[in-house]
């Protein structure tokens, strides 16, 4: 078998590994897809997470498979069920500096348990749109800690997976008035075809203007504010949050999605008078099961959010192309 593994900064390879041996409490799963996550290609950036002098940090964590082994402790699963890992319940946390990663053809899950860890998916779905269900998942926990309603204006920054996910869902939920940004043409065409109100390079636009248009305006003591109810960061760039502090309206919020690698200046003073509130959004503390239960309704619209898809013997030339703007979620099938 092979597996991915980081050695270094900007140095990932392909390595011979053995296959797996299950204790009593574990079960292998022979993992049928996995998609590229932004998380994989920033440990590639910074040579790995937890990753010991001269050790490996294994990739992949957006798994879905089939189970092939069960130890005689586990209680509900065996061989031949179609499964999604939760990567964030797994006891060796796959892929984010665990010793087991996913983009490998034989997946070891220490301690398995049914409905955390590992859970069985709709037979109807394949295996591509359910190793989605994962960065769906943490897009739906972005949207859940929005707390938005129909009739909320809404703006997403950033249209990667997880920004297009939130378009998805804020649509899926009945949220009609959503604003999309990215800087990548390709991505915002993705963002409209999912329902997006408007879709628009903030760059190459007057971005407070654009949205004065769409989400209309309202007062703030001596100041006119953007009418948008909910901001969502998915992108990360270091001028949102400043500049959604300054148009923002009276109790407006926002939620942090994309990760920051430095500290970013706020003007407290303009938030005092606003009210507003921010708050931060990881992973997927508890959608994971909603999202699978959705997929085969949602399946449709899911599928076109694939944009590439590669052999696992080919999982380096994938790399290169999730890291540019034109992709949106790559997916590796065995």
């Amino acid at each position: 078998m092979q597996v991915l593994n980081i050695h270094g900064v900007d140095d990932v390879r392909l390595d011979p590994i053995e296959p797996p041996s299950p204790g009593a409490n574990d079960v292998v799963v022979r993992v049928k897809a996995c998609g590229i996550c932004g998380s994989d290609l920033m440990y590639i950036k910074i040579g790995g997470i937890r990753r010991q002098p001269g050790g490996t940090t294994p990739l992949g964590h957006e798994a879905a498979g089939e189970v092939i082994s069960v130890g005689e402790a586990v209680e509900g699963l065996s061989v031949g069920q179609r499964v999604v890992v939760n990567p964030m319940l797994t006891a060796n946390y796959v892929g984010s500096g665990g010793p087991e990663g996913a983009f490998t053809e034989e997946l070891l899950i220490r301690d398995a348990q049914l409905g955390e860890s590992v859970l069985t998916m709709p037979e109807e779905v394949p295996f591509d749109i359910a190793a989605m269900t994962e960065p769906l998942s943490v897009a739906l926990h972005g949207v859940n800690r929005a707390n938005v309603q129909p009739g909320d204006k809404v703006v997403v920054f950033g249209c990667g997976p997880i920004g297009l996910g939130m378009v998805l869902w804020l649509i899926d939920r009945g949220i009609t008035d959503v604003v999309a940004l990215d800087l990548a043409a390709e991505r915002l065409e993705r963002a409209m075809a999912l329902g997006a109100q408007a879709a628009f390079n903030p760059v190459e636009s007057d971005l407070r203007a654009r949205l004065l248009e769409l989400h209309g305006s309202a007062r703030l003591f001596s100041r006119e504010a953007v009418g948008t109810d909910a901001y969502i960061d998915a992108a990360g760039a270091p001028n949102i949050l400043p500049e959604v502090v300054s148009m923002a309206k009276y109790q407006a919020r926002l939620v942090v999605t994309a990760a920051y690698s430095k500290p970013v200046a706020l003007d407290l003073g303009a938030m005092l008078t606003t009210e507003m509130t921010i708050t931060t959004a990881v992973g997927y503390p508890t959608e994971m099961p909603e999202v699978l239960a959705a997929l085969p309704r949602i399946r449709d619209k899911v599928e076109p959010m694939i944009s590439h898809r590669y052999p696992f013997e080919q999982v380096l030339d994938a790399l290169k192309v999730a890291g540019t703007a034109a992709s949106a979620k790559v997916m590796i099938d065995f």
